[in-house]
């Protein structure tokens, strides 16, 4: 995926995080907390949370409230690679219902070609392997989002 396209997707605001940890040493509390602070609004799914980063805490996509999935653009993917496709099996529902999400992104590190063109097949876009913060920094856009 080219830096224009990755500058593109960056410009949406409004991210389901999916595997959000309260724990501050762990990467999707770190990209989390960097998306809050740059303008972003997250939306932290994860079962064993009712809260985190001030934020509610969805047990899943499908348990997020129609209003507010209706909002989602990113789902950002903090999982194993192989619990990447019933996430984005969920996020295929929403977009059928809703219209959105319209990305979804794979961290650092998660892979799988199998989720990845079941996700292009239903129109979403799909990045894989890439770290959202490191991209947003990397991108220029970090000095002018600051929330």
């Amino acid at each position: 995926m080219e830096q224009n396209q990755i500058r593109e997707i960056l410009k949406y605001k409004v991210v389901a995080v999916v595997g959000l940890s309260k724990d501050p040493e762990k990467s999707s509390h770190r990209v989390g907390t960097y998306l809050k602070q740059h303008g972003y609004h997250i939306i932290p799914v994860n079962p064993f949370l009712t809260e985190v980063l001030g934020e509610k805490c969805y047990k899943s996509l499908h348990d997020i409230p129609v209003e507010i999935q209706q909002t989602i653009e990113i789902v950002d993917i903090f999982r194993s690679s192989k619990d990447v496709p019933p996430v984005v099996e969920q996020a295929i529902k929403i977009k059928r219902i809703c219209g959105k999400p319209f990305v979804v992104w794979m961290q650092r590190g998660v892979v799988n070609e199998e989720a990845a063109e079941a996700a292009k097949q239903a129109g979403l876009i799909v990045v894989m392997d890439k770290c959202l913060k490191a991209e947003h920094t990397l991108s220029g856009l970090a000095d002018t989002n600051k929330a």
